[in-house]
């Protein structure tokens, strides 16, 4: 079967790092392509015996070209089932930070002088394949090579598999993450930070993982939080109607309390549905 990765989004969110991630595993990718174009290229006998095709479709193709993309990758979906969309974006701040960075010109910059009312502007106008996209990636926070290992784990490595879980955790005073389907709050639970010898440590070090097990609240938020999850997730790729969910836990700066909870969920729910079970920690640049 016939595997197509729709790549969109922000201007400066990494959607070119995208392609080129995908091509090194085997991917045949085409960017800034006219969404009009898209149905006669899967037409073509050349791309029909590609089994692994990434397409990069942005604001470069055109306004005219965003209006109609909803409705052609709809009528792609019917004709290959195994088609994901996914959307790339990040932060005003960040993409304003990258562009100046760069020194590179917003594609809008002809519409809008200012490089802000020019992000402003593009975020309006993809604000319809955000909406229908199957998996959405804050790169606010996340490196080019973070972006590349998600980006592995959640599409390459999983290959045909009809469902990928994420866990993440992060810290709440660096922002909480936008692309969550869930979203937990775990700094109501006693916080290792303020133990001297303990603070410069992770969630992942033992002395920690003992400190928060002898905590009967972390205990209870983790069964609490892991049981609500086998209660509403999907347990199976038959009842999935989702392609892609990632589920968050936040503490203050996102190393002790939520990385705990977060590798636990983790190792819980990657016994019970495999490999498509995916373990980012943000604050940490790490991604399993």
């Amino acid at each position: 079967m016939q595997q197509i990765v729709i790549i969109s989004g922000m201007s400066g969110a990494g959607k070119s790092f995208a392609l080129h991630t995908l091509e090194d595993n085997g991917y045949y990718c085409i960017d800034n392509l006219p969404s009009q174009l898209l149905e006669a290229l899967l037409g073509t006998a050349q791309i029909a015996r590609q089994p692994y095709l990434a397409i990069g479709i942005d604001i470069r193709g055109g306004r005219d070209s965003l209006l109609d993309t909803p409705a052609i990758i709809r009528r792609i979906r019917q004709r290959v089932p195994n088609t994901q969309l996914v959307y790339l974006f990040a932060d005003l701040e960040i993409l304003r930070k990258r562009y100046n960075e760069t020194r590179r010109r917003h594609p809008l910059a002809s519409e809008a002088q200012e490089l802000d009312k020019a992000i402003a502007l593009e975020s309006t106008l993809m604000d319809p394949l955000a909406e229908d996209a199957d998996l959405r990636i804050d790169t606010s926070h996340t490196s080019v090579y973070e972006l590349g290992r998600m980006l592995k784990a959640r599409i390459c490595m999983a290959g045909s598999q009809q469902f990928s879980l994420m866990f993440q955790s992060f810290g709440f005073k660096h922002e909480a993450p936008t692309d969550s389907d869930y979203l937990f709050d775990v700094r109501c639970l006693p916080n290792p930070y303020w133990v001297p010898d303990l603070r410069t440590l992770t969630g992942r070090d033992p002395a920690i993982i003992e400190w928060l097990e002898s905590h009967d609240d972390v205990q209870r938020m983790y069964t609490d939080i892991c049981d609500f999850l086998t209660h509403w997730l999907p347990s199976s790729d038959s009842t999935c109607q989702r392609a892609y969910m990632t589920v968050s836990i936040g503490c203050t700066g996102g190393r002790h309390r939520s990385v705990y909870i977060t590798e636990k969920l983790y190792q819980h729910f990657r016994e019970r549905l495999g490999n498509n079970v995916i373990l980012r920690h943000r604050e940490l640049n790490y991604v399993r």
